[in-house]
């Protein structure tokens, strides 16, 4: 298996899939380390939520964005003075029209080209209250977990969606070069691990 990518602040991480490819890791973001003190310069801190239902997962159809036209779930960026949990709440909330009790499952890092890498902090949720909603960015749709529509969602998702339907927790990292089908983003190396 494959060593722990940079980046990644994981030991008890069990490497579950990922490429080796011509490719090698990305570099940092111009000008930042990555030693724990200046993480928080590094990465611009982001969420992702999913609800499930029975055998079922709802994902929301971007329309706008980083992402449009294509199924992931709902999320955004972590405002300054919130929480990641909060920060998840609230991103379902405006996005899908409902409230639930998320659960964080899962980091992934996802790096482009000379910007910022990006923190996701991924949650999952087996109930929710209030009325599903369409929002000015989002069209929420419930997909059966045996039929997700992987062609019309960001192409790492099916190395690390199945750990999520199962619940297990895990940590990636998705690296991109610009341009391609994925809003400008071919996704180039990845590494995806369970954690205990």
């Amino acid at each position: 298996p494959m060593a722990i990518p940079p980046g990644l602040a994981s030991n008890s991480a069990e490497y579950s899939s990922g490429n080796i490819g011509d490719h090698d890791w990305l570099p940092a973001y111009p000008n930042a380390e990555l030693d724990a003190g200046t993480q928080s310069n590094l990465f611009k801190h982001c969420t992702n939520a999913f609800v499930f239902r029975e055998e079922n997962v709802l994902l929301g159809y971007k329309k706008r964005g980083l992402g449009v036209n294509k199924y992931n779930g709902f999320g955004g960026k972590v405002e300054p003075g919130e929480t990641v949990a909060g920060a998840a709440v609230r991103e379902l909330q405006e996005e899908a029209g409902i409230a639930a009790p998320l659960v964080r499952v899962g980091t992934l890092i996802f790096v482009v080209p000379d910007q910022k890498w990006m923190q996701i902090d991924v949650f999952r949720a087996d109930e929710y209250s209030g009325d599903i909603t369409e929002s000015e960015e989002m069209r929420p749709q419930w997909f059966s977990q045996s039929n997700l529509p992987f062609d019309d969602m960001w192409a790492a998702d099916r190395y690390w969606f199945p750990l999520l339907v199962s619940g297990q927790h895990f940590i990636g990292r998705l690296d991109f070069d610009n341009g391609g089908e994925d809003n400008g983003y071919i996704l180039r190396r990845w590494w995806i691990g369970k954690v205990e």
